[in-house]
């Protein structure tokens, strides 16, 4: 072929050649450019019903434009040959180079990062490589990657439904399958070699081959021959041993993850692999900046690997301060898998540093979970169902924590928790030397009650006028002193007080996220906007000194103990869990929306017609209202204060939220459409959420909170001077109402019997109540057709 025409195109030289054809270097005579020419196979292009087929996917491949991917520049045919014309990508086949020996980790992360943005790209337009390997990587002189033969895996290979299984294995079935190649046997994975239907997921597992290959200079799985080889793939791990010892434990814990078996435990998008690269790459910057400043007084940070995975994983890492390093600081890997819990800041390292405490899911529903650090699993703590928000006793003996309207106190050893004082929400505790502080919700004072138990008394209060909450005390090492955070338009910030003058003072003026802390070493740890931060403190002057050192990027809460440890949760994108449809056996019958979009949705409600959930996903430390159907999630609502809890119109053309917007509780509603402007309708004085919206749509149930009573149910007419009036207000709790589907009744929840049970009574009144639950209920909702009623 070379010295030869097709079309307007001169063959100068032969490139190489592979399963899906032979490529050569040509000259475009009418625009004066090189290309590779790839013929197709002769079998292959005799085939009039496949070539349509492959021409239909290579439109679509051509409309890929990316930097790191080699684009198609046309399909053309000449002298009964068909061929690609593609653009030719200078330099050497990463084949070529690992050939040479590994790649020093700084360029090997360097290409693979290249890599994760054109798998990103192609991805987000639905195209999947299914062949990815280092011999269809180019890596030009200057460092730059190019991507070939994108999505050329499935052209060749035809529709899924006429494609045979004898066909998935990697290689070119030169003999009686000429040009149909579904991937190469080194790099498939387990679900392909299986010749099951493939998603982006299968690029993810042979990126980690890649990158693994690049580190090594050898396969991930190895083998004899391609029997050999793919039973490795489907059964072994790769030799881990191999990577080289500065390997970072970012791009170790992204390795494990891509080559998992399962895909559904596998890294789901390539955008994460991109961030766990960077990342790795900010981490030497962080450990060298620790360096530097330990001679200016401020203490080593030795980082560890990640670790607790909520259903896709919000890790727990750990940072170790120390006064004076050891010699060789030791380097602590760990992951705690738990179940799925929606309040990220339900985590506490114990204080001698032993021990963690979090909320999670199990058996008996959301309860707290003990994970010794030097123990491989994690066992659920009796007795504390429905709890949140935990923290320990001084001497890491007993854990007090958040459950039914109370705030409670359980110890290690044994026994029933006790209950020391009613707290309906709970914004944070302290434990010191016998007595406990904690903030019992929205506008409650800073609250002190004996750690044995007995009355509670208030220590200080918000303001009247501005402040929205109190947050997060914590006993400073003297058990007199403390810290907290107030949350609210005018006053938002850290302030320092004690028992003895409660009298704030203010530290750092903004709005901070999850709790302080103070380490022991001189250091206020907190959290803005994401970031975690260390700052000099001058614990007898209780002033902050200096300027703040960032330790950590996108992070949701922390957690700290005496001996120096921080141990703190990552606010990832990826947070994900599936809503799931079940029946009244309790047998899971589908999920809602794609697999692969799966976001952690709180508060989820179903639309009208049942097609849509409605609820809140907190997004880099931000929580907004998203939208699910059967094929997607998007975000509904966009304001930085925070908007939650999500109810639907009942034509489903409307749906209310609640927002804090500027420190202040508002009710608002806006079109399900997602366009269209946003309507206040309620510029609530205190804490409001949306419950239920009524049939004719008139009426809007919401709850609010008063300190003094707790929570009350109110309405609020959506027609003429829409004044709100009292539904059901007593000097209990209620909450959670819901319209039965006449309109006519109201369940709700109360605890006036000493704990939440499900009541009825009639809308707007007057009239009894009715108790449905007897042996503990919240969180009520009506069948479509009013005769029955489902709880938790």
């Amino acid at each position: 072929m070379i010295g030869t025409r097709l079309a307007h195109y001169d063959i100068s030289s032969h490139l190489g050649s592979g399963g899906m054809g032979d490529v050569y270097q040509a000259t475009d005579t009418k625009l004066g450019r090189a290309v590779a020419l790839k013929l197709l196979p002769e079998a292959f292009s005799h085939n009039t019903e496949r070539v349509a087929r492959f021409e239909r996917e290579a439109r679509a491949l051509a409309a890929l434009n990316h930097p790191h991917i080699a684009a198609i520049y046309g399909f053309e045919e000449s002298g009964g040959r068909r061929f690609l014309v593609m653009e030719l990508a200078e330099g050497e086949t990463l084949a070529d180079r690992i050939r040479k020996g590994p790649l020093p980790i700084d360029e090997a992360l360097a290409v693979a990062r290249q890599i994760a943005e054109a798998l990103e790209a192609a991805h987000e337009k639905g195209i999947i490589h299914r062949d990815l390997k280092p011999a269809n990587i180019k890596v030009t002189p200057q460092g730059q990657v190019k991507v070939l033969d994108f999505g050329l895996a499935k052209a060749f290979a035809g529709d899924a439904q006429n494609t045979n299984s004898s066909d998935s294995p990697t290689i070119s079935m030169a003999a009686t399958q000429q040009g149909v190649i579904l991937g190469t046997a080194a790099y498939m994975s387990p679900e392909q070699a299986r010749g099951r239907e493939v998603d982006r997921r299968t690029d993810l597992f042979a990126f980690g081959c890649v990158l693994y290959e690049m580190l090594t200079g050898r396969a991930a799985f190895e083998g004899e021959d391609v029997t050999d080889i793919l039973s490795r793939v489907m059964q072994r791990d790769p030799d881990w041993t191999r990577l080289p010892a500065g390997t970072p434990a970012a791009i170790q814990r992204l390795l494990g993850r891509c080559l998992q078996k399962d895909r559904n435990r596998r890294l789901q998008a390539a955008g994460d692999a991109r961030i766990e690269i960077d990342e790795a790459h900010a981490e030497p910057e962080r450990q060298e900046a620790a360096l530097h400043a330990r001679s200016g007084g401020w203490p080593k940070l030795a980082w560890t690997a990640s670790a607790i995975l909520l259903v896709a994983t919000a890790a727990l890492a750990f940072i170790h301060f120390r006064e004076a390093p050891p010699a060789e600081s030791p380097e602590m890997r760990l992951e705690i898998p738990t179940l799925f819990t929606n309040d990220l800041n339900s985590i506490a390292i114990s204080p001698d540093g032993q021990k963690v405490a979090f909320e999670g899911s199990g058996d008996s529903g959301r309860q707290l979970w003990i994970r010794p650090l030097n123990s491989e699993t994690a066992q659920p703590l009796a007795g504390t169902e429905g709890a949140t928000r935990p923290f320990w006793s001084p001497d890491s003996r007993s854990v007090a924590f958040f459950a039914q309207g109370s705030l409670k106190r359980t110890d290690l050893a044994g026994g029933s928790p006790q209950t020391l004082a009613n707290a309906t929400g709970g914004f944070g505790g302290t434990w010191g030397d016998g007595d406990i502080l904690f903030v019992a919700g929205n506008f409650t004072p800073l609250m002190r009650v004996p750690a044995s138990g007995g009355a509670a008394t208030v220590v200080t209060e918000p303001a009247k006028r501005g402040e929205y909450s109190i947050n997060f005390p914590k006993f400073l090492p003297d058990n007199r002193h403390f810290l907290f955070s107030i949350s609210g338009p005018e006053n938002s910030g850290v302030y320092a007080a004690s028992l003895d003058a409660p009298e704030p003072q203010l530290l750092l003026r903004g709005a901070v996220s999850s709790r302080i802390e103070y380490l022991r070493s001189g250091w206020l740890l907190y959290i803005r906007e994401g970031v975690l931060f260390a700052h000099p403190f001058d614990l007898a002057a209780r002033e902050l000194r200096g300027d703040p050192v960032a330790l950590a990027s996108r992070v949701a809460s922390f957690s700290v103990s005496d001996n120096g440890t921080v141990a703190y949760r990552n606010a990832r994108a990826g947070l994900r869990a599936q809503l799931t449809w079940f029946d009244r056996t309790g047998k899971a019958q589908g999920v809602m929306g794609d697999p692969d979009q799966r976001v952690a949705i709180a508060n989820p409600e179903l639309s009208p017609d049942g097609r849509r959930v409605a609820g809140d996903v907190i997004l880099d430390n931000n929580r907004d209202v998203w939208l699910q159907d059967s094929i997607r999630v998007t975000r509904f609502t966009f304001d930085a204060g925070g908007d939650w809890m999500p109810i639907w119109s009942p034509d489903g053309a409307r749906i209310a939220f609640r927002s804090n917007r500027s420190g202040v509780f508002k009710l608002y509603e806006k079109p399900s459409s997602g366009s269209g402007t946003e309507t206040l309708l309620l510029d609530a004085s205190q804490d409001a959420m949306p419950d239920s919206w009524s049939p004719n749509g008139r009426f809007l149930l919401y709850q609010s909170f008063d300190p003094a009573d707790g929570r009350d149910i109110w309405a609020l007419p959506l027609e003429g001077e829409r004044k709100p009036f009292v539904f059901l207000k007593t000097r209990y709790n209620e909450a959670y109402s819901q319209f039965s589907p006449d309109g006519r009744w109201v369940a709700y929840q109360s605890d006036e019997s000493g704990r939440s049970e499900v009541y009825i009574r009639p809308f707007p009144g007057p009239g009894g109540q009715w108790q449905v639950s007897t042996g503990g209920g919240a969180m009520a909702r009506w069948r479509h057709d009013g005769k029955e009623l489902y709880y938790v």
